[in-house]
């Protein structure tokens, strides 16, 4: 088979796989297993699940995915180290090669659901910053006008009450002279 690597995208025969970023996980263990160390992938993909997140509910929404993860490369390696390969008969060989590309590709897609909910969690946290920052930025919006319109009533409402009742005394003392 042809294998051939460009931009991170895998093609050999009929599966295409994309690797990601080159420090992501999905990264990590998808070469991990195309290179045949599913002990790594295994162990990377624990690691990952045991380290603590800034997120306190990412690990909750992915312990699944991962375990699920952990699953497939299992299933992968039976696939492609079944015992007497050789000796099935064509049909056969074409089942289990079709049931590994379908692994594989269950197991990108678990592995970008993962990188998808940690996305999703990243985009809820900076949502949620901005409406702190935007109600933050409101309520002194609100306590500077209103001290403004407090300096307006004190200050400037009472000097022109000053000149208002100054006018009304000069008007009623020219009337009445």
């Amino acid at each position: 088979m042809g294998a051939e690597k460009h931009n991170n995208v895998f093609q050999s025969g009929n599966l295409e796989l994309d690797f990601g970023r080159s420090d992501s996980l999905r990264h990590h263990v998808l070469s991990w297993v195309m290179h045949q160390n599913y002990e790594k992938a295994i162990e990377k993909l624990k690691e990952y699940i045991d380290t603590a997140s800034e997120y306190p509910q990412f690990q909750e929404k992915t312990t699944r995915f991962v375990s699920h993860c952990i699953d497939l490369v299992y299933a992968i390696k039976a696939k492609r180290n079944f015992p007497g390969l050789n000796s099935l008969t064509h049909s056969k060989q074409k089942e289990l090669s079709d049931k590994y590309k379908l692994h594989i590709k269950e197991l990108q897609g678990t592995l970008m659901r993962i990188e998808q909910i940690y996305e999703n969690l990243r985009i809820r946290d900076v949502r949620s910053t901005v409406y702190v920052i935007k109600a933050a930025w409101i309520c002194c919006f609100a306590i500077v006008a209103f001290a403004f319109l407090l300096e307006l009533y004190n200050g400037l409402a009472s000097t022109s009450n000053t000149v208002v009742l100054e006018f009304v005394d000069r008007l009623l003392n020219l009337i009445f002279s």
